[in-house]
């Protein structure tokens, strides 16, 4: 198998750094919002019925917090990227099942989820691309 090295130019450094920032602006706030608030997001993952809530709680604030804090950082950056990326499809799949919502609540559902994919789809490109120049990978 070949393997290839790639070079980034100042511009795709920069924007890779951006992503990064703008991608862990979303989970990070989440991650210390779940943790702060430990009790109740144990209730929400519970109001969803699925087993071992705490487990999941602690989960959701490791990959929301540590791995957030990783990805803005450039560590670990493209096996970081892919797990918050299943992390993210599975929390689409299992929180925001807008095919089985309320009337009421079923658009908000879809816009919730569809967006869940996006930015799993987003966390795959970094993935792919690896975190750029400014990162703790290339140091």
């Amino acid at each position: 198998m070949a393997t290839t090295t790639t070079t980034t130019n100042s511009a795709q450094d920069t924007l890779g750094l951006i992503g990064r920032i703008l991608v862990a602006y979303l989970f990070i706030p989440a991650g210390i919002g779940k943790l702060m608030g430990f009790g109740g997001t144990v209730g929400y993952i519970t109001s969803v019925g699925l087993p071992l809530p705490q487990v999941g709680a602690a989960i959701a604030i490791l990959v929301e917090l540590g791995l957030g804090i990783a990805l803005l950082l450039g560590f670990k950056t493209r096996w970081t990227a892919i797990v918050m990326a299943i992390f993210t499809v599975a929390t689409a799949l299992f929180f925001h099942k807008y095919w089985s919502a309320p009337d009421a609540m079923k658009m908000m559902q879809q816009i919730n989820f569809n967006k869940n994919i996006a930015i799993a789809g987003g966390l795959l490109a970094i993935a792919a691309f690896g975190a750029g120049r400014f990162s703790i990978d290339r140091k």
